[in-house]
């Protein structure tokens, strides 16, 4: 039986035209602890259904235990209704590894296509070769779109010299309130190319990355006001421009229903100029962050 799930408000329309809701579903770490794995298929289901259906994973996740509870997650839903996205590691993205380890993924997602497909890092295989790959999957029906994953400027730049880089859809990169770098050069780049950012670990990993990200006064009344928590404004805050997809990852429901109830939350211009102050953007070229 095929279940139905529940739609965002906000969405966002990539360069090929395809509309994605701007809160997906991450799933790194997921699938690592046996003990784990039924509670967190019920909670990536409990996101399914209000309406967080872009699922990102990745082959390096546990080995391929994340894409297998992926797999095992989506099942009862239409595959149609679900926005798959992996990743492909840079040692198996070239040559034979390429369709190799993209055919390993769809056998574990039970899956005969991903959505979109993401060159994991910058490795040091020539990105012509990565390109060919990618349109090659593409050609093949194996995968609807590709991206890429931690690139900075000079990488998108390189990308764009190389025949079809330009049909890159997305570079994923680290992106919160605690860590807005590519605010200064790349994502105006990506803007003007019409790459969309994908932003993980947009909660900076409940608020321990770089900088005490909850325990911010600005966040916590931010919170009181919109009758939300403080993550959730971090995710309302991530979305705001309707040109973000945020990934958050959580192996609990309760914390997925959380997530999801942060497309509710529209941030005034005054709320926006008080994170501002208290998280303030680059004023200088920054590199780019990881972690």
């Amino acid at each position: 039986m095929c279940k139905e799930n529940d739609s965002m408000k906000h969405v966002v329309t990539l360069s090929n035209d395809v509309q994605v809701p701007a809160l997906g579903q991450g799933t790194w770490h997921l699938g690592d602890a046996s003990e784990r794995r039924t509670q967190e298929i019920e909670a990536l289901r409990v996101g399914i259904d209000r309406g967080m259906t872009l699922i990102d994973t990745a082959e390096m996740y546990g080995n391929g235990r994340a894409e297998r509870l992926v797999g095992e997650a989506i099942r009862p839903y239409e595959r149609s209704t679900i926005f798959l996205v992996s990743k492909v590691l840079p040692s198996n993205a070239c040559g034979a590894r390429f369709m190799q380890s993209l055919d390993q993924s769809l056998s574990y997602l039970k899956a005969d296509h991903l959505d979109l497909y993401l060159y994991h890092w910058r490795g040091s295989d020539p990105l012509a070769e990565v390109v060919a790959g990618m349109e090659a999957a593409k050609a093949q029906g194996k995968i609807r779109a590709w991206g890429v994953s931690n690139f900075d400027i000079d990488d998108m730049e390189e990308l764009w010299r190389v025949p079809g880089g330009e049909n890159c859809l997305v570079n994923q990169v680290l992106y919160h309130m605690g860590s807005r770098g590519i605010e200064y050069s790349l994502l105006p780049w990506m803007r003007e190319h019409d790459v969309a950012l994908m932003a993980y670990c947009p909660l900076a990993q409940a608020g321990r990355l770089s900088c005490d990200l909850f325990g911010s006064p600005v966040l916590k009344s931010l919170a009181e006001k919109h009758g939300a928590t403080p993550a959730q404004i971090a995710l309302a805050w991530a979305i705001r421009d309707r040109q973000t997809i945020a990934i958050p990852r959580t192996g609990r429901k309760e914390h997925a229903l959380l997530n999801a109830g942060a497309d509710g939350i529209a941030l005034t211009e005054d709320d926006c100029a008080a994170i501002d102050r208290a998280f303030p953007p680059p004023t200088s070229k920054e590199p780019l962050d990881i972690e």
